[in-house]
């Protein structure tokens, strides 16, 4: 079949649809609690959370719309940053647990995927440090939510 006939998958569907999401999450926010960069960030954080953040993921990565469908928005993202004061160590912590917690479920290691998800959490990660900061006011309106392809790579290699 020609390239320009196979229909290219999201990166969601490509990761394995919102139970690898879902899977991704819940061992990486089981594991926060063990480093001690993270921890003292997410005390108290409400049980919850890794399902939110599957979902915002996941439909960030083009998978169903459960966030918003939930409420979710990409505003209400930025204000749970609000006044964290993240700071760069944490965002590198952040990114490193992720990244073994992504091996450690299966998440796909083809370079196509793997540089379109340490992409986009190389940009998320310094977007919610830069909104922790002080000073950041919350949105006025309701920015989209973001959307996040293959990028450059323009999708799995097929070959």
């Amino acid at each position: 079949m020609p390239a320009e006939e196979i229909e290219t998958p999201t990166l969601a569907a490509w990761a394995g649809g919102p139970e690898r999401f879902e899977t991704l999450f819940s061992t990486f926010y089981v594991r926060v609690p063990e480093d001690p960069v993270l921890a003292p960030v997410f005390a108290g954080m409400d049980p919850r959370h890794a399902q939110h953040v599957a979902a915002f993921v996941g439909e960030v990565f083009g998978g169903p719309k459960a966030y918003t469908q939930a409420g979710g928005s990409h505003a209400a993202m930025i204000r749970k940053h609000l006044g964290r004061h993240l700071t760069e160590a944490q965002r590198k912590a952040w990114v490193a647990l992720m990244l073994d917690t992504a091996d450690q479920v299966g998440l796909p290691t083809d370079p196509e995927f793997r540089a379109a998800f340490v992409g986009y959490l190389e940009w998320g990660t310094r977007l919610a440090v830069i909104n922790s900061a002080d000073g950041v006011a919350e949105p006025e309106d309701d920015p989209p939510m973001p959307v996040w392809g293959w990028g450059p790579p323009g999708g799995p290699w097929l070959g």
